[in-house]
């Protein structure tokens, strides 16, 4: 039986500005509201404004809030300082990625940990089934944040205009309780797009004022709204991963190249901690399959689950592929056998419908900013 798409505090809003809405992860979001390349170009170059409230946050509170974290997760999470953020995963006991999150520290006792749409109740399940024995307090807080994000070289200048916090002095992977527009936010230095920019977590009845505000303070800047397709080539262009392409159940953080992600120097014990210690020497000894870039050398535009071929055999296959706006040609990210991962790699195609497109095969990401 089919369920209604649940629906952004932005939802109209989104419909008034004519964007085109798709259904992602159980939610009707923005598409995008007029050309996906313009809004991309515009975050690289200018602001865009997004709406990612189908983003799934779940607080953790409690005296033994971070113990427990560290228990639950692959990170250090008793080492991130009130007021900081850090990336992290959440594992099963064999090691396979159930999720990357997220994890803002709050307060001294304070967490809140930041769930990929589509698998935020399953970490919220996980979470809840992993705290017992635990003196801290699992809870869902998806319904109290609508989640507004302000992206690109000119998001300083958009924010600062509507904001006496901080800004400067806020780091990267940093949030602070401030006021933007008159509404009370969590504001983060975080996002998902290669570029400069922020995160709001706000009330989810002040969205609305809050998206208004920024789009008049951007006006001057050439902000833009942004929907789901631009983020999407924005993050591909950054070489970050995607749950469900990149990252599965089926990888370890070891073989999907985020081994660094694991601290097995934290204290106590950890989910996962020994299948991951087998993933880490295996991937030691025997290389797996590598995350690489390929560029294309045509014009065909290669998806995921395409075979990555050399002299005929399949050595990979693509997670993520779209158009780059930045670079003017298809890109896409893929698994391949190491003996084929190197930068330069002679030889290597895409079979896209039965015909082997040559691909260059290059180091990620595709796009890096200036500082």
């Amino acid at each position: 039986m089919s369920t209604a798409p649940r629906l952004t505090a932005l939802d109209a809003l989104h419909r008034s500005l004519g964007a085109t809405m798709t259904d992602f992860a159980g939610w009707d979001m923005p598409l995008r509201y007029a050309s996906e390349r313009d809004e991309h170009n515009a975050v690289r170059t200018r602001a865009g404004l997004f709406d990612l409230s189908h983003m799934g946050e779940v607080g953790v509170t409690g005296p033994q809030a971070a113990a427990f974290l560290n228990h639950a997760l692959v990170g250090n999470i008793a080492t991130v300082g009130v007021g900081r953020a850090r990336y992290t995963m959440i594992v099963a006991e064999d090691g396979g990625i159930l999720d990357d999150l997220i994890v803002y520290r709050l307060g001294e006792t304070e967490y809140m940990v930041v769930a990929n749409a589509g698998n935020a109740q399953l970490v919220l399940d996980t979470l809840t089934e992993r705290v017992a024995g635990f003196d801290a307090e699992v809870r869902d807080d998806r319904d109290a944040y609508a989640l507004l994000a302000v992206q690109g070289p000119a998001s300083p200048a958009v924010l600062k205009s509507v904001t006496d916090a901080d800004l400067d002095g806020l780091k990267y992977y940093a949030g602070l309780p401030g006021t933007v527009a008159g509404v009370p936010a969590l504001i983060a230095r975080t996002g998902y797009t290669g570029e400069d920019g922020f995160e709001l977590f706000v009330a989810p009845e002040h969205a609305e004022q809050l998206w208004k505000a920024l789009t008049e303070a951007g006006a001057p800047h050439g902000l833009v709204p942004c929907g789901l397709s631009c983020r999407d080539t924005l993050r591909l262009e950054a070489g970050m991963p995607l749950y469900g392409h990149e990252l599965t159940t089926a990888l370890t953080p070891f073989e999907a190249g985020l081994g660094r992600v694991v601290k097995f120097e934290k204290e106590g014990d950890f989910v996962g901690r020994e299948a991951l210690r087998a993933a880490a020497e295996r991937t030691e000894t025997a290389p797996p399959r590598k995350l690489v870039g390929l560029v294309a050398r045509g014009r065909r535009v290669p998806r995921a689950g395409f075979a990555v071929v050399v002299a005929g055999e399949t050595v990979g296959e693509v997670t993520s592929g779209a158009p780059s706006p930045t670079l003017g040609k298809p890109i896409a990210m893929a698994y391949v056998d190491a003996a084929h991962a190197a930068p330069g790699t002679e030889g290597v195609a895409v079979d896209i419908r039965g015909t082997h497109e040559p691909y260059e095969v290059v180091a990620l990401p595709f796009y890096k900013r200036e500082k």
